[in-house]
């Protein structure tokens, strides 16, 4: 009897690569529970997930089960031993759960890393703040304007990339194609990160800074491409924005609850942002209505990783991570956190 893989949501865009890398190696299944408590008890002898042994996970199976949190974790079967997650962010799965289950019961999480789509719309963002193209957008849609905005000064308000400083916060493969791509406009690219990158991982005009309070100084542009977990939750509040520059941007890709939107709010208000990119948020998909009425925030819905190129990479890359682990007993992309 072969292993059961779990998909808690559809695989569309490598159907073919599904059958061609887990074909004879593994029975495939689709969730087909519509509440956490049918789901549970489809893992039960004579259920569709009997003998499951590892889950296929997209972040749109929350909506029918639940995120991946201590409760689930902890009621899967001993079977279950892998999550392939298809994406970059892992918030939605509880590891410490999946670490205290035990030596024999613990479970593996891999992701999919891989950003070049995240890190355009950080470019697009970047360059849209610098130049205030949101605000001239809304004026030229205004049915009052049709045109500029006479009292909005884009002259005394906008700025070219060239000759300012990228600052970014989190050197993972999204902020490191962020790099790539902004040195060309002319800007001096600066990062801080867990840890400094070796010579042979970043080009040498990529300059670390050893210290958060460090890199916020440093920033015309702080751009942020960090995980959310309990370090990173809310790192960037009253304290921290305003150690950035006055007339600075900043910039958010990552998760929308690293930054402390109230403070982001104020400083927008006085002044000491001059403007922000925002493409997540604290309470997906409900966004502030108080970031709708600044005409210098560009707000996107959450639309990083939304290309088609980019979500069948992912596909192929969390289906690869399962036959890894139903042959090799690991996935290559296991999540830092289970490493040690």
């Amino acid at each position: 009897m072969l292993p059961r893989v779990l998909l808690c949501g559809n695989v569309e865009f490598a159907l073919d690569e599904l059958k061609h890398l887990l074909g004879g190696i593994a029975d495939v299944v689709t969730l087909s529970s519509s509440t956490r408590t049918e789901f549970f008890a489809s893992f039960e002898p004579g259920g569709p997930y009997e003998g499951t042994a590892a889950i296929f996970r997209r972040n749109v199976s929350a909506q029918r089960i639940g995120v991946f949190d201590r409760a689930l974790i902890m009621g899967l079967p001993a079977s279950v031993r892998w999550i392939a997650h298809s994406g970059v962010g892992y918030d939605q799965i509880d590891l410490e759960a999946c670490r205290e289950r035990g030596e024999y019961l613990s479970i593996g999480v891999s992701n999919t890393p891989g950003g070049e789509s995240t890190a355009t719309v950080a470019l697009y963002l970047i360059i849209s703040c610098l130049r205030h193209y949101s605000a001239a957008q809304r004026h030229l849609l205004s049915p009052e304007l049709g045109w500029r905005d006479p009292q909005y000064n884009y002259a005394a308000r906008a700025h070219g990339p060239q000759g300012r400083t990228l600052a970014i916060l989190g050197l993972g493969t999204i902020g490191l194609s962020l790099a790539h791509y902004a040195r060309p406009l002319g800007m001096r690219i600066v990062y801080h990160s867990r840890s400094k990158k070796g010579a042979d991982e970043v080009p040498p005009w990529c300059e670390y800074v050893d210290s958060l309070e460090g890199l916020l100084r440093e920033a015309d542009v702080l751009s942020v491409h960090v995980p959310l977990n309990n370090v990173t939750r809310g790192m960037l509040g009253e304290r921290e924005v305003r150690m950035m520059k006055r007339g600075s941007v900043l910039v958010n890709t990552a998760r929308g609850a690293v930054l402390d939107e109230e403070a982001v709010i104020r400083a927008l208000k006085d002044g000491h942002l001059s403007a922000v990119g925002l493409d997540v948020y604290p309470n997906e998909p409900n966004i502030n209505p108080r970031l709708l009425a600044f005409p210098q925030a560009v707000l996107l819905p959450h639309v990083g990783g939304e290309t088609y190129d980019t979500l069948r990479a992912r596909e192929i890359k969390a289906i690869t991570n399962l036959k890894d682990f139903l042959i090799k007993g690991r996935g290559e992309d296991l999540v830092p956190e289970l490493r040690s």
